[in-house]
């Protein structure tokens, strides 16, 4: 196991509601910590294995926080849909 910072820039972090959901659901997947979110540079840090880099960025994507530059069209507008509502979530908690 090598342990890592691994770095995603991803689209759609708005707000803290938005910043919230992202550390919840990050927490929630074994092996990941140290969970720093930089707003204006749209960029994710934890700490984890490198093995969890592709599980980090499908989790992300499923929030609604796809990697920059990995979806358009359509795709890009569900990803953003999704994030309002991770984003509502993580506002109400």
């Amino acid at each position: 196991m090598t342990v890592n910072q691994i770095q995603v820039h991803v689209e759609n972090i708005k707000c803290g509601g938005c910043e919230k959901s992202i550390v919840k659901g990050l927490e929630s997947m074994d092996g990941v910590s140290n969970i720093v979110i930089d707003r204006e540079q749209q960029l994710i840090s934890v700490t984890a294995d490198e093995s969890l880099r592709e599980p980090l960025i499908a989790k992300l994507k499923s929030m609604g926080y796809p990697e920059h530059g990995s979806v358009a069209g359509i795709e890009a507008g569900l990803t953003n849909a999704k994030s309002f509502v991770s984003c509502a979530i993580g506002r109400m908690s």
